[in-house]
C-alpha cells in the first residue's frame, strides 16, 4: 500500500485528485496539504491536515500529489523530489521548459518518479478516436480541430482567471488539447497561435492554434464567451469524417459526489459521435458510441509503475513537448508569426 500526499484542496484536489485515489486499490490518501483545514475534515474525517513542511518530512508518505496553483508547482515539486518523494503534478506540469527540465533533472538524480495528471487521455471520446484513428477508419486523417468552449462572461475572482504565470485557459484547457493532440499525431513542425482576453481584464480566455504537420492541420480552440460552442471534435480524413458535440461525463459526475466503482456505468458518455463515409454516390452516417472512460486508468498505471519500475502513466518526454507547444504559442501569439517546432 503506498501512502499518498495531497497538496492542495481546491477544485482540482478535492473534486479529481482525492476521490480518483480513493477509488484505486494500493494507494491510501494519507494527509492533505490545506489551508481550509475545516473542508477537508467536513469531506474526511479524521484525515490529516499538514503544513508542506510536515508532509514533506513525514518518511511514511512516500508519494506526493501537487493540486495548487501553476506558478507554485515548480518549487514544491522540486522541494518534494529533493526530500526523496515520487511526485505527481496537476496539468499544466509547470509554467516553462526551464523548469521542466529543471524538475526532470532532480528526479533523475534523485531517482523519483515524476509524472503529470494528463487525465483526459481517458476521456470516452478520446479513447473512441484513438480507435478510429489507429484503424484507419477515416483513412488519412487531414484535419483534426478540437473545441474547449464554455460561456462565462465574468471573470471571476481566482488565480485561474487572474493574469499571471500559467493561469488563464491556454495553460488549462489547452494543456489538455495539446497533449490529446500530440498523442494523436506527434510533433507538429509548426504552431501559428492566437491567444486573447476577449472579457478584457483577466488572464487569457481565448486560444485559436494550428498546428502543422505535412499535410494535416490540427486546429485547437477555447472559448469563455461561447454561448452555443461547436463539436467538441471534428475530424475528417480521406475514407470519412467524424463529429462528436459535448464533453465526456466523469467531470461533472465527480462533481456531484459520484465515484467510479459506485456510479454505473462509470464513464460512459452517452452523446455519441457520428461518422460519415461515402457510399456509391451518396454518403451514410453511422453513429458511433464512446468508448467508456475512466480516469481511474492514471492512477492503476502510476501505482503499477511504483510497483514494477515501468514508465509512469505520463512520461516526462511527453509532458515536456506539452510544455514546449503552450510555450511556443505564447511566442507565436506576441509575434504574430509561425514559431518552428523543429529539433
Amino acid at each position: 500500500m503506498f501512502r499518498v500526499g495531497l497538496v492542495g484542496y481546491g477544485y482540482s484536489g478535492r473534486t479529481f485528485h482525492a476521490p480518483l485515489i480513493d477509488s484505486v486499490d494500493g494507494l491510501a490518501l494519507a494527509a492533505v496539504v490545506s489551508s481550509n483545514r475545516d473542508k477537508v475534515h467536513n469531506d474526511r474525517p479524521g484525515c490529516p491536515v499538514l503544513s508542506l513542511a510536515e508532509l514533506t518530512a513525514d518518511p511514511a508518505i512516500e508519494v506526493v500529489v501537487i493540486a495548487t496553483p501553476n506558478e507554485t508547482h515548480a518549487p514544491i515539486a522540486r522541494a518534494l523530489l529533493n526530500a526523496g518523494k515520487h511526485v505527481v503534478v496537476d496539468k499544466p506540469f509547470t509554467t516553462s521548459v526551464g523548469e521542466a527540465d529543471e524538475l526532470a533533472a532532480i528526479a533523475a538524480r534523485q531517482g523519483r518518479m515524476l509524472t503529470v495528471f494528463h487525465n483526459r487521455r481517458w476521456d470516452g471520446d478520446f479513447l473512441t478516436i484513438r480507435s478510429l484513428v489507429a484503424d484507419r477508419t477515416l483513412g488519412d486523417i487531414v484535419e483534426y480541430e478540437s473545441r474547449a468552449e464554455r460561456y462565462r462572461p465574468i471573470v471571476r475572482d481566482r488565480w485561474r482567471e487572474r493574469p499571471g504565470p500559467g493561469s488563464g485557459i491556454w495553460f488549462d484547457f489547452g494543456a489538455h488539447l495539446v497533449d490529446q493532440a500530440l498523442q494523436l499525431f506527434g510533433q507538429p513542425d509548426a504552431i501559428r497561435a492566437d491567444l486573447a482576453a476577449q472579457r478584457g481584464h483577466g488572464a487569457i480566455d481565448f486560444f485559436h492554434v494550428v498546428l502543422r504537420y505535412e499535410t494535416l492541420r490540427v486546429v485547437l480552440r477555447g472559448s469563455s464567451l461561447a454561448v452555443a460552442g461547436g463539436p467538441r471534435f471534428q475530424i475528417f480524413g480521406t475514407a470519412g469524417s467524424y463529429v462528436k458535440f459535448g464533453w465526456d461525463t466523469q467531470e461533472e459526475a465527480l462533481k456531484k459526489g459520484e465515484r467510479p466503482g459506485e456510479s454505473l456505468p462509470w464513464g460512459q458518455d452517452p452523446q455519441s459521435g457520428m461518422l460519415a463515409q461515402p457510399d456509391g454516390d451518396g454518403i451514410k452516417t453511422i453513429e458511433v458510441p464512446n468508448l467508456p472512460g475512466d480516469y481511474r486508468r492514471f492512477y492503476e498505471q502510476l501505482r503499477e509503475a511504483l510497483l514494477t519500475g515501468t514508465a509512469p502513466p505520463v512520461t516526462i518526454d511527453e509532458t515536456r513537448n506539452v510544455m514546449r507547444l503552450l510555450e511556443a504559442g505564447i511566442a507565436s501569439s506576441a509575434s504574430r508569426c509561425d514559431v518552428s517546432l523543429a529539433r
